[in-house]
């Protein structure tokens, strides 16, 4: 089939490569020239393991291009997604919609014969229907149906999840669309993935559902990682004991400094001012925003105790900038807030991460970079580990201990076992669980 992806960030490229993968003709879009110009060159935007690879066999086999010209790209497609950035907008909290809106223009004035319409983009609840209007209103002759296909993609395995999805949403009713979005799935069907075909409204909001409830969940275990420190109890226990319930499950019961990202924290801001708008307030999506927001500098004055309650003139080093393992996004990463509020109470921040240093040098001043987790704790009065990379996951403790001023670890995402780093002389501290000195 001919698919067209406009806009090629995060969702636009992988959806359009793996879409390529699957033997369709894909086109992606974007208004950015130099974007395009570097992708059809094979430099990739983002990292995400594996994509590079992915675009570079797809375009050497003519399955995949890039280009600035919508109009000609729309054409003679079968289906055209929006996949454009939908941020939260300045002084409200909703979901920005003006980059869809205008895609929808655009593509109204260049669409010839039946077309399926896809936003791919996370919207909030009736977007598909003010598409459709601005479709038909820009070109009333369009023979367009407007679809909601919701992406479920994890940063750092997101082919894997678009390969082998546990789902496939699709919000449409109408017998035609139905048929090409049957077709554009199709090759999943060796998967054995499952087409949820839906109302366009209810599509769009079990994206905003599954990423709440999710943030929910995370939200939970932090507080009660923070009940547990103060009983006594340990919270990867009691995580497991709950999670091994197939009611609840394991996933994202991982006590931690707080979640952040292009979805987790938007979206349940945009699904609460959504709620709020229909006069449904949704006060636990509120609880969650309002809770993992001060979580992330309360995480910052758990390293300001560890440290004996001032890190004044103190180097402070920093494991893990981007807001998970296996990607550079270091949009409201935890790390952010966690190293500001150390500045404010005068630490000194050194930092490594494998990927993200690039990204991070846009968002956080004052912070010397370093080459390796043992430059960064050179020096250093308190290491702190932010994010779970595998480089973080075997650390050399009695070379640190060399290096350090103060063998002081922090592990804001429970890596490694306790007594573990004891018996090297450090002292410990853990998010959930009972903290020590050296064994």
């Amino acid at each position: 089939m001919r698919l067209v992806m406009i806009g090629s960030g995060y969702v636009g490229l992988v959806s359009g490569a793996c879409f390529a993968d699957f033997g369709h003709s894909v086109v992606c879009v974007d208004k950015v020239e130099d974007k395009v110009e570097s992708l059809r060159k094979g430099l990739i935007p983002i990292f995400e393991p594996g994509l590079d690879a992915l675009v570079a066999s797809n375009a050497k086999a003519g399955r995949l291009s890039f280009s600035t010209d919508l109009a000609a790209a729309v054409r003679d497609a079968d289906a055209v997604f929006i996949a454009v950035g939908t941020p939260s907008r300045r002084g409200d909290g909703h979901a920005d919609l003006s980059y869809v809106y205008a895609a929808a223009r655009e593509i109204a004035r260049a669409v010839t014969g039946f077309t399926v319409i896809v936003t791919k983009s996370t919207v909030p609840v009736g977007t598909g229907d003010e598409v459709e209007r601005i479709m038909r209103e820009e070109n009333p002759q369009a023979d367009i149906e407007v679809v909601s296909n919701p992406e479920f993609l994890r940063e750092g395995a997101a082919i894997s999840d678009f390969k082998r999805p546990d789902r496939v949403v699709i919000g449409t009713v109408e017998p035609r669309a139905i048929e090409v979005m049957k077709d554009v799935y199709r090759p999943l069907s060796l998967n054995e993935a499952p087409l949820m075909f839906c109302e366009r409204r209810t599509s769009e909001l079990i994206k905003y559902a599954g990423n709440a409830f999710l943030a929910m969940k995370i939200t939970f275990i932090n507080e009660i990682a923070d009940l547990c420190e103060r009983v006594g109890a340990d919270v990867q226990k009691v995580a497991k004991g709950i999670g091994l319930d197939k009611r609840i499950g394991d996933k994202f019961l991982h006590a931690g400094p707080g979640y952040g990202g292009s979805c987790f924290p938007k979206d349940t801001l945009a699904l609460a001012k959504t709620a709020q708008d229909h006069d449904s307030p949704m006060r636990l999506v509120e609880a969650t925003v309002a809770i993992n927001d001060n979580r992330k500098r309360a995480m910052a004055r758990k390293v300001i105790a560890a440290g004996g309650g001032d890190v004044r003139g103190k180097k402070v080093a920093v494991l893990g900038l981007t807001f998970k393992p296996n990607t550079d996004d270091m949009r409201e990463s935890p790390s952010i807030a966690i190293i500001q509020a150390l500045q404010d109470n005068g630490a000194v921040i050194s930092a490594y991460d494998p990927e993200g240093m690039e990204a991070a040098k846009s968002v956080i001043d004052g912070v010397v970079y370093a080459t390796s987790p043992y430059d960064a704790a050179d020096g250093a009065d308190v290491l702190v580990l932010v994010t779970e990379w595998d480089a973080f996951r075997a650390l050399d403790f009695a070379r640190l201990k060399t290096l350090m001023n103060a063998p002081l670890l922090v592990d804001l995402r429970n890596v490694y076992p306790p007594q573990e780093v004891m018996r090297h002389g450090f002292e410990y501290h853990s998010v959930g669980r009972k903290s020590g000195g050296a064994a």
